[in-house]
């Protein structure tokens, strides 16, 4: 008997109902849901790394490694050994140490570190001996002296060339102070600037930002007190300070200040003062040397 197209789709499709409906009553609703929420990340448009299965012989490799030891090498090998080379024994027989803290792993690694001791004293004696032999070039004693004495008067050399460069600015340069109404920070700065303008002559704006809003948002200031410095003809301008300040720290501070408005110094340079150029703590000063200024040292 030949059965016609139509009838073996319609029981074929009636055979796919039948086996899902036999799933259905075979598993379990719970195992159902499960599965379902279990299994929502995957399908032709996901990706998942494989996943990573660790030997379970790694552990045992890195527990039974091979030790090493001291007894391979001699002390002159140990001495003249690169740095990196060093280090790397030195951990290993350290580990080793730890891992077995027998009396010949524990000696081997306080040699090393006996070995490790000495090689920074001959380097910390060796460079001794390489600064004090070339002390115009890395010793800053003669700038910077660490003596009472030197440090006196260094001290009164900053003091001088900050009161000649403070004074000799008044011309040309002013303060504008901006302050704000109940600040009671201003005005003990405003004390500290009665005793500035009777020392050094200058002249200073005081500048209220609660009235005038326009000098704050073009000097962005929001915060008082704030001391600017301004320069006669000249566009650009410096912060000094927000917040109170002392007398001290003010001058210098502007010192700086008006040394960066007349191209005196960069930024690498700002901390240097004049009596430091050219010395040791002037960041360019090796740039004046000539190109190779080490070749005089091996000659010697």
């Amino acid at each position: 008997m030949v059965m016609n197209s139509s009838i073996r789709q319609s029981l074929s499709g009636d055979f796919g109902v039948i086996v899902f409906f036999l799933l259905l009553l075979i598993i379990p609703a719970n195992t159902r849901a499960e599965m379902f929420y279990n299994d929502t990340k995957h399908g032709w448009f996901w990706y998942e790394d494989p996943p990573v299965s660790k030997p379970k012989e790694d552990f045992q490799k890195s527990s039974n490694r091979k030790m090493v030891s001291l007894q391979n090498f001699t002390i002159d090998e140990l001495w003249d050994m690169y740095p990196d080379d060093f280090q790397k024994l030195l951990n290993r027989l350290q580990k080793k140490a730890v891992q077995r803290p027998t009396e010949t792993n524990i000696m081997e690694y306080l040699t090393m570190q006996d070995i490790a001791r000495r090689k920074a004293l001959a380097y910390t004696s060796a460079s001794m001996y390489v600064t004090q032999k070339n002390s115009a070039l890395f010793n800053g004693n003669q700038v910077y002296p660490t003596s009472a004495p030197g440090i006196t008067t260094r001290v009164q050399m900053q003091q001088r060339e900050i009161a000649k460069t403070i004074s000799k600015a008044s011309a040309n340069h002013a303060l504008v102070f901006f302050v704000n109404p109940g600040c009671r920070y201003c005005q003990k700065q405003q004390q500290i600037l009665a005793f500035f303008t009777e020392k050094y002559n200058w002249q200073i704006k005081t500048v209220d930002i609660s009235k005038n809003h326009n000098a704050a948002a073009r000097f962005n200031i929001s915060t008082t007190p704030t001391l600017l410095l301004i320069k006669k003809g000249q566009e650009n301008y410096m912060s000094v300070s927000t917040g109170v300040i002392a007398l001290s720290e003010l001058e210098r501070k502007l010192y700086r200040a008006i040394r960066y408005l007349s191209g005196n110094t960069r930024g690498d340079t700002f901390l240097l003062y004049d009596f430091e150029k050219k010395t040791t703590l002037d960041p360019a000063s090796i740039l004046n040397r000539g190109k190779q200024p080490w070749i005089k040292i091996r000659s010697n």
